[in-house]
């Protein structure tokens, strides 16, 4: 951590101007300053704590829309939300007070929170589902829909990810540590299907098969790997949620997640012995 990690932003954005720094090292969580009137949305149920001058505002869809944008706006955005796998509904934290206050959110995962200023990487940003946190007021959460069928099918995401567009700073999660590269014009990079974290709008996202059928069968890599081709940014992610779960799910087997005698030659009895029973 440095001395001074608070992130100051200042510019003509329609999004709110927030102030944020990101806290801890694996199981990490964001903390937001705001000025008086400025807003930031969160997912539901993301919120660490918060001081008393900020008030809280459950809304249809992301919030970006305001008052203007009608019944029907914000039922679509609520729409494209629960499409993509999130709640229909996020929070606003809204500062009602004098001076600053802070708000902070945590990721329900072990991971990393990736801070992203939109406008400087055009505008747009395209991830897996469920993986939005929090936002400043102003950016929208949508829709991407891969175009190509073995994309789709086989590109570890699905048809649908998250696509977050706006000039203002978003804050995602991502599994276990991330890796953020940058793609030349025609250039490739060759990842499991679970780990593309997100890339910008520029990226081409394809899959390739992953070797020979040797390879594909006992390789342990799966079929397919997804194929990033530049120009943009991509991010990589060390520990997919659901690489996690499998594991977790493996290991506790058919004996409901008990120790099946790990550690000990003794097995069952080794568990009497040692007061696991």
């Amino acid at each position: 951590m440095t001395n001074n990690p608070w992130n100051h932003s200042r510019s003509s954005s329609l999004s709110d101007d927030i102030d944020f720094a990101i806290r801890g090292e694996d199981l990490q969580f964001v903390e937001i300053e705001l000025d008086p009137g400025e807003s930031a949305v969160a997912e539901a149920g993301a919120m660490v704590w918060k001081d008393a001058s900020i008030t809280m505002e459950t809304v249809f869809g992301d919030g970006a829309g305001g008052e203007g944008s009608g019944f029907m706006g914000k039922l679509l955005g609520a729409g494209k939300r629960l499409v993509t796998g999130e709640s229909l509904f996020t929070t606003v934290f809204t500062h009602q007070g004098q001076g600053k206050a802070r708000v902070a959110f945590a990721s329900p995962t072990p991971g990393t929170i990736l801070p992203i200023k939109l406008d400087s990487v055009g505008g747009t940003l395209i991830c897996q589902k469920d993986s939005f946190l929090a936002a400043a007021r102003g950016v929208s959460i949508g829709i991407h829909f891969q175009q190509r069928m073995m994309t789709g099918l086989f590109g570890g995401e699905g048809f649908i990810m998250q696509k977050l567009t706006g000039d203002g700073w978003v804050f995602v999660q991502m599994g276990g540590t991330l890796i953020e590269r940058e793609l030349a014009p025609g250039e490739e990079l060759h990842v499991d299907t679970g780990c593309v974290a997100a890339y910008t709008a520029g990226v081409d996202m394809d899959v390739t098969r992953a070797g020979s059928v040797k390879s594909m069968v006992f390789g342990g890599e799966g079929v397919f790997f997804a194929r990033l081709r530049g120009p943009g940014k991509v991010w990589i992610q060390s520990l997919p949620f659901s690489r996690l779960a499998g594991r977790m799910l493996a290991a506790a087997g058919p004996m409901g997640g008990s120790n099946r005698g790990e550690g000990s030659v003794l097995g069952g009895l080794g568990d009497i012995v040692m007061g696991n029973n």
